[in-house]
């Protein structure tokens, strides 16, 4: 779902517009018009779903869109971006098209970044199977997870996560914040529940910095029951073989890396 705005421009095909999160709806709307399965992931994303990121002290500014498609609808994905008024990255996109394409919004200066079924980035999330799930952007706990496993988290990342937590419950499917999901792939990788674990104590204690912020007790109580959650869920023989490891090795990839 989309909050606040109405993406009816799905038989648009003028230049892409100024604002990356009106032009991320309209996006959403032409793929959906296609039939495609693609999603919007990111920090357009949280704006596109959160009412609270339109409002101070949330309320931030966006660059560039990011996407979430399937790999076998790439090609389909690259006619709608041209007839949507975008240039392919075509040296990037020859060589890692199997896995994400770039392309580009001349007019604003602009890069869309699509990954396709993987999400890589400090950790590897396969995404694939959450492309079945009805909706405009990722779901929510994707969102939130796409947030908690960057390493170096900076303060748009932060304030994404905190966005997000004061717009949605914590619960157990798909209507609010999918906490049984985000535990149990932490449960199956000890690198990603380090991380995760590490950020969510980070955008805590960056909630208590922001001035005049009234949400952050609920924002601190979800966190609080997020890292409970994570503690308590079973491990996987997996995640406790590289637990013994620990940090002595890195457990993360760096985002330059990953391209």
């Amino acid at each position: 779902m989309i909050v606040g705005l109405v993406a009816d421009t799905a038989g648009d095909a003028g230049p892409p517009l100024a604002s990356p999160v009106e032009e991320g709806a309209r996006i959403a709307a032409a793929a959906r018009d296609r039939a495609l399965d693609v999603r919007i992931a990111g920090g357009v994303a949280v704006a596109l779903r959160c009412p609270s990121s339109r409002t101070p002290p949330l309320a931030r500014s966006y660059a560039d869109i990011d996407l979430f498609a399937r790999r076998k609808g790439s090609k389909q994905l690259s006619e709608l971006m041209g007839s949507l008024g975008y240039e392919p990255d075509r040296q990037f996109n020859a060589l890692h098209g199997s896995r994400r394409l770039f392309f580009w919004d001349e007019g604003n200066a602009r890069q869309v970044d699509v990954f396709l079924d993987v999400f890589e980035m400090c950790h590897r999330l396969d995404l694939s199977k959450r492309l079945l799930l009805p909706g405009d952007t990722l779901p929510l706990a994707d969102l939130l997870l796409s947030k908690l496993q960057i390493v170096e988290t900076n303060e748009k990342d932060l304030t994404d996560m905190l966005t997000i937590l004061v717009d949605y419950p914590l619960t157990e499917n798909e209507e609010g914040i999918n906490l049984a999901y985000i535990a149990r792939l932490t449960a199956a990788d000890w690198g990603l529940w380090k991380t995760a674990t590490m950020a969510a104590e980070k955008a805590d204690q960056y909630a208590h910095r922001i001035e005049g912020f009234a949400a952050r007790g609920r924002v601190h109580d979800r966190l609080r029951t997020l890292l409970e959650r994570l503690e308590s869920e079973p491990k996987t023989r997996a995640w406790k073989l590289r637990a013994r490891v620990g940090p002595r090795v890195r457990w993360y990839e760096l985002p330059e890396e990953a391209h």
